[in-house]
């Protein structure tokens, strides 16, 4: 994997990181400050699925440091390349059903992680 290929996946993975944090331990707190469509007294209600979300979002950010570990650079690339089309996957259908901005959040960055590891 190329330098700028682990770069993006580092930065990949911490943006999946800040997104556990929010979702499992900081919802109800900081969630209402980023998720500002969200009524206010939905984030109580919610706080189990976005728990869920969360862990979700950590799988991926362990799947991309994961990758970052591995030795075999053809291992590495395809680990790498594998986590980063789930992220771009869920990013895509992210921005389709719920916001725009998850597009370029969270699908862009994982999109140019896949362009660094063909080229």
């Amino acid at each position: 994997m190329s330098v700028v290929s682990a770069i993006i996946a580092i930065l990949v993975a911490g943006i999946h990181l800040y997104i556990l944090w929010l979702e499992m331990f900081a919802w109800e707190s900081r969630g209402p400050k980023v998720f500002r469509t969200l009524p206010r007294e939905m984030f109580a209600p919610t706080r189990t699925m976005a728990a869920n979300q969360g862990l979700y979002n950590g799988f991926l950010a362990a799947g991309l440091i994961w990758a970052l570990l591995i030795s075999n650079p053809v291992w590495q690339s395809h680990v790498a390349l594998f986590f980063f089309g789930c992220v771009a996957a869920a990013g895509i259908y992210g921005a389709i059903t719920a916001s725009r901005k998850i597009f370029y959040v969270q699908a862009l960055p994982a999109l140019f992680g896949i362009l660094s590891l063909m080229f």
